[in-house]
């Protein structure tokens, strides 16, 4: 079976998790601030706080932007749940903003026009979560442009496109955002097993944030309300969280950091020969913005089959029956039981409800061979013409 994903795990990898485990530290020492410097210094950013998951991160974003109850949170429907569950994690409402067409992402002038709407009708987010879908960014200058005139907070999630550019300029510098926010989830482009990371400019955002994900205690003189009973003195000034990431998953993404702009022009690579293989066949492929540098975390097709008997599912099923890992992202969030619940119903996005009917991510990751890559797309023409 070929995966749609994997980690590309090297001895280099493996010496600097070994060169941990063998140190006085295996949690909160200098891996950890190594690894947050490394990744401000390589987007442009001030701060890097790194946390264990990017759910973690979306949710210390939220919560440091001061999101609670009566707020909304408006962000994408395509896009993993945690997009939206980080603002109930916070006691706000969730509604969304269907996406564009052609880059699967946020659509500005959906937002826009939804945003007219709720200000008149008091009812404006306080914070959108614009999502780099397969690490094509969003157009961050005109949503950057409706918060400068309604008056939200941005949290770019970025999972997807840590090592792409908007506009010429890293991902995650954070120039049209509060916060961006990296996964280094395995199938990631980089990984630390298990990861994430919030990017700001702001030093009170950053110091909040880094105070939550370590359970609200601090040991800042500056912070605490009084005279130390010793050196081993500590406060809980906030009801925070264990989001801390490990040492040894730092030492890995410090490793993988020196492979970071490798692995996305391997995959723009791959990318152009896919273009390549599939052009002949009834499939949209990814587009991707000549301004920008897609981080390609995914390639994701969209089935364009005529009348007949072949259906979306019948293709996905045909490639895993002949050894493709194909899945899919994303089912939408508002057709989600728990989002139903809510009140949202099928037909309130209907874009994104025509790119779930439709769509397929092929696999996509820096080791896979052309061999590989050809038998794919042999695989999905097969699918998609017998």
């Amino acid at each position: 079976m070929i995966p749609y994903g994997r980690q590309d795990i090297i001895q280099a990898d493996i010496d600097a998790i070994v060169d941990v485990l063998r140190s006085d530290f295996l949690t909160q020492g200098p891996q950890v601030p190594l690894f947050e410097q490394k990744l401000a210094d390589y987007c442009g950013a001030k701060h890097a706080v790194a946390v264990n998951s990017a759910t973690s991160a979306l949710h210390l974003a939220c919560l440091a932007l001061g999101l609670g109850p009566d707020d909304w949170l408006w962000t994408s429907p395509i896009t993993f749940v945690a997009s939206a569950n980080c603002g109930l994690y916070c006691g706000a409402r969730v509604d969304f903003v269907d996406i564009n067409p052609r880059t699967y992402n946020l659509c500005p002038r959906a937002l826009e026009q939804k945003l007219i709407v709720a200000e008149r009708e008091g009812r404006l987010p306080k914070i959108v979560v614009p999502v780099h879908l397969c690490g094509e960014p969003c157009d961050m200058r005109a949503i950057y442009a409706l918060a400068q005139r309604f008056g939200f907070k941005i949290i770019e999630d970025a999972s997807h496109a840590v090592g792409g550019k908007y506009r010429g300029e890293p991902i995650g510098n954070c120039r049209y955002s509060d916060v961006t926010v990296f996964s280094f989830h395995p199938v990631k482009i980089i990984t630390t097993a298990e990861g994430g990371t919030a990017m700001t400019n702001d030093d009170a955002l950053a110091e909040r944030m880094a105070l939550l994900r370590s359970h609200g205690i601090t040991r800042d003189p500056a912070c605490i309300n009084r005279e130390p009973d010793g050196p081993w003195y500590y406060e809980q000034i906030d009801l925070g969280f264990n989001y801390r990431m490990t040492e040894l998953q730092a030492a890995l993404g410090i490793s993988q950091m020196d492979r970071l702009d490798n692995y996305v022009a391997r995959r723009h690579e791959l990318a152009c020969r896919y273009d390549a293989l599939l052009a002949g066949l009834p499939v949209t492929t990814p587009w991707r913005h000549v301004d920008n540098y897609s981080g390609l975390h995914l390639y994701v097709i969209r089935l364009q089959l005529p009348g007949g008997a072949r259906t979306h599912r019948n293709v996905f099923e045909s490639l895993r029956e002949q050894g493709i890992g194909v899945n899919l992202h994303y089912i939408p969030v508002h057709i989600q039981p728990y989002y139903q619940a809510m009140g949202f119903r099928a037909g309130d996005f209907p874009e994104a409800e025509r790119y779930y009917a439709e769509a397929i991510s092929l696999p996509m990751y820096p080791g896979l061979s052309d061999v590989q890559l050809q038998s794919v797309a042999k695989a999905l023409g097969s699918a998609v013409l017998t």
